[in-house]
């Protein structure tokens, strides 16, 4: 099992989802919840795609830090 960094956007009156090493992998709805039920299942989908096809898996790579800035 592997684990991968969710980038979520609060985009309007929605939220949009997308992930750092798999491009093209995105999802969007009304609420948190529903973005990260949504971008799980499509993470899910991409994976047995690139299965189908052959491709090789990607191990996550992207890291996740906070950086603290003044908005002074």
């Amino acid at each position: 099992m592997s684990k991968y960094i969710v980038v979520i956007d609060k985009a309007g009156a929605n939220y949009s989802a997308h992930v750092p090493d798999l491009p093209g992998c995105v999802a969007a709805a009304n609420t948190i919840e529903e973005t990260e039920d949504l971008i799980r299942e499509a993470i899910e989908f991409h994976l047995e795609g690139m299965r189908a096809h052959g491709e090789e898996i990607p191990e996550p790579t992207a890291i996740l830090r906070e950086v603290e800035v003044s908005t002074r």
